[in-house]
């Protein structure tokens, strides 16, 4: 499964030089899971409210150039590999062609306790 999609940059997620915060670009991947699950039919909200929450295990990113304030960023998602409990993901960031960020996340499949439950079967089958 591979998703994308575009926003653009809004000055509040910038620092004092005008570049994107690194901190942000979890906040932008969290987003593009999210968005990839909706395109494939099924709402965060909904998976909450019937007691699976997925959750970040691991995730690491490397920065290859900034951007700014009104960038228009594409994120490409991709589902790498899926397991019974877990998902492992690859981003890819670009402006334009350039690929200015890419990052890995691990997502965890758990209950309201947290303890580890077995992934719905859409998101390992998909």
């Amino acid at each position: 499964m591979e998703h994308e999609i575009e926003l653009d940059v809004r000055y509040y997620e910038t620092d004092g030089q005008g570049v994107v915060h690194h901190a942000n670009y979890f906040q932008y991947f969290e987003l593009a899971r999210v968005e990839m699950l909706r395109a494939m039919g099924h709402r965060y909200a909904d998976l909450e409210r019937d007691g699976i929450f997925l959750v970040v295990h691991s995730i690491t990113c490397k920065y290859h150039r900034p951007a700014k304030f009104g960038d228009r960023i594409r994120i490409r998602t991709k589902v790498v590999r899926a397991t019974m409990a877990r998902i492992e993901h690859r981003y890819e960031v670009f402006i334009g062609l350039q690929l200015i960020a890419e990052a890995t996340s691990t997502i965890a499949c758990v209950d309201r306790q947290g303890t580890i439950r077995r992934m719905p079967d859409f998101l390992v089958n998909e």
